[in-house]
């Protein structure tokens, strides 16, 4: 396997009494899709918050591309290229879809909103938001208001949005949530495509999206991970059918 571009090493999280991450261990290497799933409770989203920076371990560490991230703040890790969708849980809904994703570039340079000028209107801006636009296949939404996109596509909207920052590395938390089939298959389309490029960490409830898309699945059960493999060796995992997949949704769902 090369390097890791992202190496997690004995993290551990503590919420009082509650042990939400315990000492886990994962090492990605670029290119890699990589799927996390487990039941509700197993430490999915603390592990993602702690990636992110918005929550701080209570042991072990994180290294992103060589770099030790563990104290670091969120806009740090950001501006080394690790991003995470949905981290702005609130979009603009009287702005068109470019207008938002155009917010998003001219944050992360590190400029202050000016909503009274169009930011659509400023070619350093709108270019890299139109081209985050059409990585997710909202092109032809671009200049529609928010309010008037379905759930689907504001999901769409907050992964252009991540994009928008250049990412090496693109952390996503349930993408495919409260999805129908087909926003759901568009999605799955739209993360084939991005792994072509980038690095993803993908939590998912999904299974039939995580088996079409992962190159490698852990399982968290109770913050640890309990088998980390190839999503047909996840699938024949006697202890991972135990604890999460159980033997009918695997014989159902994946032959």
């Amino acid at each position: 396997m090369p390097e890791p571009i992202l190496l997690v090493e004995q993290l551990s999280k503590r919420f009082g009494g509650i042990v939400a991450t315990d000492q886990l261990s994962l090492a990605i290497p670029p290119g890699e899709l990589h799927a996390i799933i487990g039941p509700n409770g197993a430490g999915k989203t603390t592990l993602i918050g702690q990636l992110t920076g918005e929550l701080w371990p209570n042991g072990g560490r994180i290294i992103f591309n060589g770099d030790d991230v563990t104290t670091l703040p969120v806009h740090r890790r950001s501006a080394l290229g690790l991003a995470r969708s949905f981290q702005i849980t609130s979009l603009f809904l009287d702005f068109t879809a470019l207008d938002n994703v155009a917010l998003a570039v001219q944050a992360h340079a590190g400029h202050s909103f000016r909503f009274w000028k169009p930011v659509r209107a400023e070619r350093a801006l709108r270019d890299p938001a139109m081209a985050a636009i059409e990585r997710v296949g909202l092109a032809d939404r671009a200049n529609i208001l928010v309010s008037r996109l379905s759930h689907g596509e504001h999901r769409q909207l907050e992964i252009a949005m991540a994009l928008a920052t250049r990412p090496r590395m693109l952390l996503l938390d349930e993408p495919m949530a409260g999805m129908g089939p087909e926003e759901s298959a568009r999605m799955v389309e739209t993360l084939r495509e991005l792994k072509k490029e980038l690095t993803i960490l993908l939590i998912e409830h999904d299974m039939e999206a995580v088996f079409a898309l992962a190159d490698r699945i852990s399982v968290l059960v109770y913050g640890r991970v309990i088998a980390c493999d190839t999503p047909e060796n996840i699938r024949q995992n006697a202890e991972v059918r135990r604890a999460y997949l159980g033997e009918q949704q695997v014989a159902t769902r994946h032959g």
